[in-house]
């Protein structure tokens, strides 16, 4: 079986060729162009699946909030304009008569570190990628734990602040505005007075024994903790896996796993933390185990 998956995101596309054994044949990226809206977008991957041949199945991981059954996103942000409503199934499907199966981008990606990666010796675990925003997915025996209407794992936006911070959801005080690299990159910015920096160039520094930027790191690793210690009295995971670029940086997984068990009651702090292991390629990967599955 030849599983033609896409990763939408705001910035780009990711592209795959993946076989029944999960092995990549082929990979490539195009840009979003989000700018260009909803429907641009959809014309472009109808136009990519065409130039492929003999393609069985086509799995779509996709940022928004996802109807997993209809294939189609229920909301995205306007990091992907016009993209809400947009039956990505039915459209797919109409144009190739081939079966599609379409998955929100976190839980395309645990399904990956499930069955790929990081969590393959584990089936009932958390997955959090931070970037932007923060995004989860709840794994419960392999399988994505949706909840009532289907978009469980809103993990970005707990309220860990009460009365805080906007967040771009409309609410005040959510975790994803205190914890996630976007936040890293504002405090950072706003503490040195800097007007551009990125996630590597802040660890350049800390190496560099910047001390300013230690601080601010060890006090947003502090914001991550706080979230993930709901998170494990809620769920009592034996693991959770942190994805997302920003946790390459062993820094930031050492001293989770070193700080976070002062944090938790005695019978939780045997729960395991590891970072993500498939990198860009968790959300083809999972999208494509999933339409194999279907």
């Amino acid at each position: 079986m030849r599983v033609l998956a896409f990763d939408i995101g705001g910035t780009a596309v990711k592209i795959g060729i993946i076989n029944e054994k999960g092995e990549i044949l082929e990979s490539g990226e195009m840009p979003t162009f989000s700018n260009e809206g909803g429907e641009a977008l959809m014309q472009r991957i109808l136009k990519t699946i065409g130039e492929y041949k003999n393609i069985d199945r086509v799995g779509i991981s996709s940022a928004g909030q996802v109807d997993s059954e209809e294939g189609k996103i229920i909301f995205a942000s306007e990091n992907l304009p016009g993209w809400t409503g947009m039956e990505i199934k039915k459209r797919i499907e109409e144009a190739y008569s081939i079966p599609a199966v379409v998955e929100n981008d976190v839980n395309a990606a645990a399904i990956g570190e499930a069955y790929y990666g990081a969590a393959a010796d584990e089936k009932s675990f958390l997955c959090l990628a931070y970037g932007t925003g923060i995004g989860g997915a709840i794994i419960e025996q392999g399988k994505i734990y949706r909840g009532a209407f289907g978009s469980a794992g809103e993990f970005g936006h707990i309220i860990t602040h009460v009365g805080g911070k906007d967040c771009s959801c409309g609410g005040k005080g959510c975790y994803e505005t205190y914890a996630a690299t976007s936040a890293l990159i504002r405090n950072v910015k706003e503490e040195l007075g800097i007007e551009e920096v990125d996630g590597r160039e802040i660890f350049k520094l800390l190496e560099e024994g910047n001390e300013k930027v230690e601080k601010i790191l060890q006090t947003w690793i502090f914001e991550i903790m706080m979230g993930l210690v709901n998170f494990v009295h809620i769920f009592n995971p034996s693991l959770i896996v942190l994805g997302g670029g920003i946790m390459v940086q062993p820094y930031i997984i050492n001293h989770i796993r070193e700080n976070l068990p002062r944090y938790l009651m005695p019978n939780y702090k045997d729960v395991k933390i590891v970072r993500a292991k498939l990198g860009n390629n968790a959300g083809i990967l999972g999208a494509a185990h999933m339409v194999m599955e279907a």
